[in-house]
Parts: structure tokens; C-alpha cells; sequence
């Protein structure tokens, strides 16, 4: 897909979430049906604080599982976790490997992202392997698709900017990591808390 000039934070290629997606939506599932049972059975001496615990598990539950997302925009590459989503420029980055989690150097700080990983097995034995030249092929594991994937933004990131991995003009490029704090998860879970210490008094 072409990327959209006009909007540098257009989406222009997604990875989807390699694991968690089913727990997290039981998990949400599960909870709601515990705080509508709450609410239903109040009167009949169903524990308020049960109902605020279940809430409080949900909104994690989506939070943590469901709302992360991976993404490259323009010349950036997007992570959306849990209480923030970080941009962060595709030609300062550092290194990059897809382990249990997806995990970037830029800006002399480590950056994380749940959306893409492997088993442990898998990824003990992936520390031995090494960057594949030939760039993602059909068939392969999604996980190493989207390393490879990345290794080949990364790469052409760099070319165009000049530079080259762990160089002085690559830890000088502006801008190299933007992090925007997600206002609605945090306010859900801040509210999830009162309504489980009000529950307490109820």
C-alpha cells in the first residue's frame, strides 16, 4: 500500500497481534457478565466489591490485550500499548529483534510492544539465528514476516536519511522518538479503582 503524503500519521501497513487477543476478549466477556450479575443481584447480597473487582480485571483485560496495536506510519513506526503510544522514527532506530515481545532501541531507550512475538521456545531459538538478506517470504512464521518486514523499512529509513546504524548522525536525527499518553485507558482504570474502593463501602 502506497503511504498517504498528505497525513504523516496515516496508517499505511498494520501487523496483527500474534497472541492474547481470544484471553483478552474472555477475559472482558467474563467481566462484564460478573458486574451486570452485580448490579442484577445487589439486593439479593451479591458482593458489591466482587462487581468492582470484575470491572476493574475488564478494563485491564482491554487495556493490556486489546488495545495495543502495531503500526508504520509515514516514516514512523507506531506503537499503541497501554497507557501510551510511542512514534518512533524508522531511520533512528537502533535495533530491533522480535522475541516474546517485539522490542526497539531508539533514542538510547528501549521500547516495547506485546502485539508481535514468539513462543519462548521459539524465541530462545531465534537468538541464534541472524537477519535474513533475503526479506520476508510466503509460508514464513507472521512473526519472523513482520522482523523481516521491519528490518527492510528500517534499512531503507536509513538509506534515505544517511545513515547508518549506531552512527553519530543517526543518535543526532530530531525527533527521533514521540510518545503521546492515551488519556482513555488511563482515566478508565483510574475510574475503575474508585468504583472498586467505593464498592468496599457500600
Amino acid at each position: 500500500m502506497a503511504p498517504v503524503q498528505d497525513d504523516p500519521d496515516a496508517a499505511v501497513e498494520r501487523f496483527h497481534a500474534t497472541s492474547g487477543r481470544v484471553t483478552g476478549w474472555l477475559t472482558v466477556v467474563l467481566a462484564l457478565v460478573v458486574v451486570v450479575a452485580g448490579v442484577a443481584y445487589r439486593d439479593d447480597g451479591f458482593p458489591l466489591w466482587v462487581a468492582g473487582g470484575a470491572l476493574l480485571v475488564g478494563v485491564l483485560a482491554w487495556a493490556a490485550m486489546l488495545r495495543p496495536a502495531l503500526w508504520v506510519a509515514g516514516d514512523h513506526l507506531v506503537m499503541r500499548n497501554l497507557v501510551e503510544t510511542v512514534h518512533i522514527r524508522l531511520a533512528a532506530i537502533e535495533e530491533m529483534a522480535v522475541r516474546q515481545v517485539l522490542a526497539v532501541r531508539a533514542d538510547d531507550r528501549r521500547w516495547v510492544s506485546t502485539v508481535v512475538g514468539r513462543t519462548w521456545r521459539k524465541a530462545i531459538v531465534s537468538r541464534h539465528g541472524s537477519k535474513d538478506d533475503e526479506g520476508p517470504t510466503d509460508g514464513m512464521p507472521y512473526a519472523d514476516f513482520v522482523e523481516q518486514r521491519l528490518y527492510a523499512l528500517v534499512d531503507d529509513a536509513r538509506t534515505a536519511a544517511g545513515v547508518r546504524a549506531g552512527s553519530k548522525e543517526q543518535l543526532a536525527l530530531p525527533d527521533a522518538v514521540r510518545r503521546e499518553r492515551a488519556w482513555l485507558p488511563i482515566g478508565l482504570i483510574a475510574g475503575a479503582v474508585v468504583v472498586l474502593l467505593v464498592s468496599f463501602f457500600l
